[in-house]
């Protein structure tokens, strides 16, 4: 069922019963949902963790896949009071995950999400006074840990997928670690916490928590059968679209297939491959519906993928590593797994952010494959062979070793901690990563040196952090008060908050660049993406069919009026007017360079560009408004690593701005006259 010969090597994989609905179950579904939850693996083990944590400070769970450890053990600490009238929260690497547990979880206690058991995602708090189990994304309690370091809304946190080791789950070892000691030493009501995973470093984690114990789960379930391939595969798109058909040819009906793909536009692409080819195939081939899943997709769209298959279509699911971990998608009997992810790893000499494509670590292939086994045998693709998966590293390198820690620091500072350099990091990542970090931020006017020789936030650092954003950005909004033009930064921080708004079909590329041409401001990107969205906004129509005449994402202008909406409130919470400079568009290009006037580049007398902090040659992405253009100064907001070293979300700049804004940094670099 592969174009290459596969050989195969067996393991099973247990179940966690899955779901998505918003709503109350009836009292039948009810019923089937209890007869679910007694069926899982965990469920002979309920006394015991209830006993077990009830008597211990912080414990390591380690459950199969599918154990329903996830769904499960926040209800078993919560029935049997162990959270004592306090909340339990149970975060999560990503949101989708966060959402679909809460949404399981409620069904389970026949409640509305919102009631007993609620979610917190960015820019979606659906959660009350009655919410005792909150499922939650690990970014969101870091957040709340800033306005109260010893979290005391809560009794239990647990840190779930750690293995995933995100930057954000990786500072909440610390913090929570740090919260949990303070309580003990302030006799407040003791923090417990619960460290979890399918796969981990089981010794490196207890001896981080103070030699936890660590309470093993049984439950292997259904088994999974891994195919690996006997040769490399020099093309894993064109093996995963044979591999795809193969099984949809032959495979019956009522078994679904789940590709991990690295992107958003890998996915895009291949979905409508797949969905050309499948209107060629022969009529004893059923219809295929091709789902996207990534980051990026807006809420309703990302639900698609757990919605019932309709009957007599097979549902082929295309996602980034969202699908991994925790979440069910029910009807998934074949994974395909080309062993490749996006990785992003920052250059702190260069100041680059790169985003690479590379082999995931064999934790994370471990998870891929348990997804075939969630609700009974399946079967896993491996599109490497099994001496190529033995090369992989046993665990995914953590993020923290390979990011900007500039809004790390910040939030560290935020919650008090004025050395963030020997914070109590689980593992410490390199030190010119942290002194980059510092020095950006006393860059942007956020941190600054007290009395005692140790960092301090300003007022311009308090008011960036209350800003879920870069502090580049969080930077930029500030400024925007003073320059009259907040109106007008607000919609454009909140364009780059999301994917790219427009699309450029290879097949219509002439068609799209002449539809958008209305749109094209000279001062550059960011001013187009304003005129986009504000045409966006003026049409009382049908807005789906304007964004595809003029090649505009409609899902992501949806999330962009999202996240402008809450950015709003978040400045207005800050005593923020919210002001248009009406066509002064030279106040918002200033307050672009306000906030990133590290990332400015000047035109060389060969007509090329440098970055005026690194000197590093860079050049406009194709993709810009500007590509064509030679402007003597820009300001862009990411470099993206290629063939060359492009800057995208690019705009024209005067030098005097810069030189106004951080004097004594370009006096420094003497390349602004």
């Amino acid at each position: 069922m592969c174009p290459t010969t596969m050989s195969s090597a067996s393991s099973k994989k247990p179940k966690l019963a899955g779901g998505n609905a918003d709503a109350v179950p009836s009292t039948h579904e009810y019923e089937l949902l209890q007869q679910q939850r007694r069926k899982l693996p965990i469920w002979p083990a309920r006394k015991k963790i209830i006993s077990e944590i009830q008597h211990l400070e912080c414990a390591i769970v380690i459950g199969e896949t599918g154990s329903g450890k996830t769904t499960q053990i926040p209800q078993f600490l919560y029935e049997g009071n162990v959270h004592r009238g306090k909340i339990i929260a149970c975060t999560q690497p990503r949101r989708v995950a966060a959402i679909t547990m809460a949404q399981r979880v409620a069904a389970e206690r026949g409640v509305h999400v919102g009631e007993i058991v609620g979610h917190t995602v960015r820019f979606d708090d659906s959660t009350s006074n009655q919410t005792r189990l909150k499922y939650m994304t690990d970014g969101m309690l870091l957040r709340e840990a800033i306005l109260d370091p010893l979290m005391k809304e809560y009794s239990i946190i647990i840190l779930d997928e750690a293995h995933e080791r995100t930057v954000h789950t990786d500072v909440l070892f610390g913090v929570v670690k740090s919260a949990q000691q303070l309580r003990k030493a302030k006799n407040m009501l003791p923090l417990k916490i619960v460290v979890m995973s399918a796969t981990m470093d089981v010794d490196h984690f207890s001896n981080y928590f103070n030699s936890a114990p660590v309470l093993y789960l049984e439950g292997r379930q259904h088994p999974v059968n891994v195919m690996y391939t006997q040769d490399n595969q020099s093309d894993y798109i064109f093996t995963t679209m044979v591999t795809v058909f193969q099984i949809h040819k032959e495979a019956p009906l009522g078994q679904d297939i789940l590709v991990f793909l690295t992107g958003q536009e890998e996915i895009e692409s291949c979905v409508k491959s797949i969905r050309s080819i499948a209107l060629d195939l022969p009529s004893n081939c059923p219809p295929v519906l091709c789902v996207p899943l990534y980051a990026a997709l807006p809420h309703s769209q990302q639900m698609k993928a757990f919605k019932p298959t309709p009957p007599g279509v097979r549902k082929i699911i295309l996602s980034t590593n969202i699908a991994e971990t925790s979440v069910t998608i029910s009807g998934i009997k074949f994974v395909i797994d080309p062993g490749m992810v996006k990785a992003k790893w920052y250059d702190a000499v260069g100041k680059l952010d790169l985003l690479k494509v590379q082999h995931i670590s064999k934790a994370q292939a471990c998870q891929r494959s348990g997804r075939a086994g969630r609700e009974s045998a399946g079967t896993c693709y491996r599109l490497y062979t099994e001496a190529e998966f033995e090369g992989f590293n046993n665990m995914t390198i953590p993020e923290l070793q390979r990011c900007n820690l500039a809004n790390v620091t910040l939030q560290l500072l935020a919650m008090g901690i004025k050395d963030p350099e020997n914070f109590d990091f689980m593992d410490k990542p390199a030190s010119n990563h942290l002194s980059t970090a510092i020095e950006q931020l006393r860059l942007l006017g956020a941190v600054t040196t007290d009395s005692s020789d140790s960092l301090a936030l300003t007022l311009a650092g308090r008011g960036m952090v209350a800003f879920p954003l870069d502090p580049c950005l969080s930077k930029t909004l500030l400024a925007a008060k003073e320059l009259e033009c907040l109106e007008e930064i607000l919609t454009i921080v909140s364009l780059l908050s999301v994917d790219s708004i427009v699309f450029n079909p290879s097949t219509k590329r002439d068609e799209s660049i002449a539809a958008r041409a209305k749109f094209t401001s000279p001062d550059g990107d960011h001013l187009t993406m304003l005129a986009i969205y504000r045409a966006y906004k003026g049409i009382h129509g049908n807005k789906q069919q304007w964004c595809y005449e003029n090649f505009v994402n409609s899902q992501n202008m949806t999330t962009v009026m999202d996240i402008r909406r809450q950015l709003r409130d978040i400045c207005l919470h800050q005593g923020m007017t919210m002001k248009s400079c009406g066509h002064n568009y030279n106040n918002v290009r200033k307050c672009l360079s306000t906030g990133f006037f590290m990332n400015a580049a000047e035109l060389q007398n060969d007509g090329k560009y440098i970055t005026l902090s690194t000197r590093r040659p860079v050049s406009i992405h194709p993709s810009s408004v500007l590509f064509k253009s030679k402007p003597s100064y820009i300001i862009y907001n990411d470099l993206v690593q290629t063939s060359n070293c492009y800057m995208r979300n690019v705009s024209c700049v005067d030098p005097e701005w810069l030189y106004e804004i951080a004097p004594e940094y370009f006096r420094k670099k003497k390349h602004v006259k």
